[in-house]
């Protein structure tokens, strides 16, 4: 099933409690998350909204992430990552506790969830299927428990016409979550798969344990922001413990005004479960990292070594007859 979203223009829901705007939209919403595993939400943000998340996002897609630049990082050849969207624009933190995300979340994952992560990607254009169809493994699975819930508000910051979300319907709290190989999946009949194109502004939130992927081929660049919620009280899986992943999130001072005790909690003011003081990430930065870092310093060296010069030689022109010393 293919199912093509063009956000409003406007939003169909405003900043209010669900009381104040459509229980039954909210009812709705929930049931979908349930019964399919995804949801996609009526347009969360205004077009002025929109437009400043999306020069901030852009902004920082200038440079790769490296000393005093700040920037996107790049673990992978086709997509570009940005951390800490929260530090970025104030729109990112109101869709991140949007009065209809909290009372669908409220609902579907009970009063201990927090947001955990905030994220963004720029997908390069491909037609490797390098995000291939998988589960989010996030939780320790050695640990004998249920299919803990998470789930991921999504955002297209671009129009997206291809590469888009796929999500298999009713594939969630099935199973571990877990990358799948493609033959696992050759079955499945294309009415499962529900694929979500849509103009920027397009949102939806999904059960992070269905099974899903990033579309291919992707012709256009694609920018995305996907925000991360679960309880932070499951242990997580020893991958994400040495990464530091789930650290607190870093926050703007200027986008927390006017926050409620709901919103502290979601946000994890206070709560430093998942704190590791002193962190210090064991894998080893590759030989290209200390190449560039051995340039940069020879680099500032020679800088300094020319603005002595620079200085001993206008000392020089300004007394020719008194030359002094001329010690670097």
């Amino acid at each position: 099933m293919r199912t093509t979203i063009d956000s409003p223009s406007k939003p169909e829901f405003e900043n209010t409690p669900a009381s104040e705007g459509d229980e039954q939209l909210v009812a709705r919403l929930v049931t979908e998350l349930e019964t399919n595993g995804i949801a996609i939400l009526p347009r969360i943000v205004d077009d002025e909204q929109l437009r400043g998340m999306q020069r901030a996002f852009e902004a920082l897609l200038s440079y790769l992430r490296w000393n005093n630049f700040e920037g996107y990082q790049k673990t992978e050849l086709y997509r570009h990552m940005i951390e800490d969207v929260l530090l970025l624009e104030q729109g990112f933190v109101d869709i991140a506790i949007h009065p209809l995300v909290k009372q669908i979340l409220n609902c579907y994952l009970g009063p201990r969830y927090e947001l955990t992560e905030a994220k963004g990607w720029k997908s390069l254009p491909t037609k490797r299927d390098f995000h291939g169809w998988h589960g989010d493994a996030w939780y320790d699975q050695k640990i004998p428990h249920n299919i803990p819930k998470e789930v991921k508000l999504a955002m297209y910051l671009t129009d997206v016409r291809s590469g888009a979300f796929n999500y298999i319907i009713g594939s969630h709290q099935k199973q571990h979550p877990r990358p799948v190989r493609n033959l696992e999946v050759k079955d499945v009949l294309s009415s499962q798969i529900l694929e979500i194109t849509g103009c920027a502004g397009t949102a939806f939130l999904f059960d992070t344990s269905g099974i899903h992927r990033q579309g291919v081929p992707m012709l256009k660049p694609r920018q995305a922001i996907f925000f991360n919620y679960h309880d932070p009280g499951v242990p997580l899986q020893e991958e994400d413990l040495a990464y530091y992943r789930y650290h607190p999130l870093l926050l703007n001072a200027a986008f927390l005004g006017g926050l409620s005790e709901e919103d502290y909690r979601i946000l994890g003011f206070g709560n430093k479960t998942n704190y590791l003081p002193a962190f210090e990430r064991y894998l080893k930065p590759p030989l290209l990292y200390s190449a560039f870092c051995t340039g940069y310093e020879a680099h500032l060296q020679l800088k300094d070594l020319l603005e002595r010069i620079t200085v001993r030689l206008k000392r020089l022109w300004a007394n020719p007859l008194n030359p002094g010393s001329f010690h670097l």
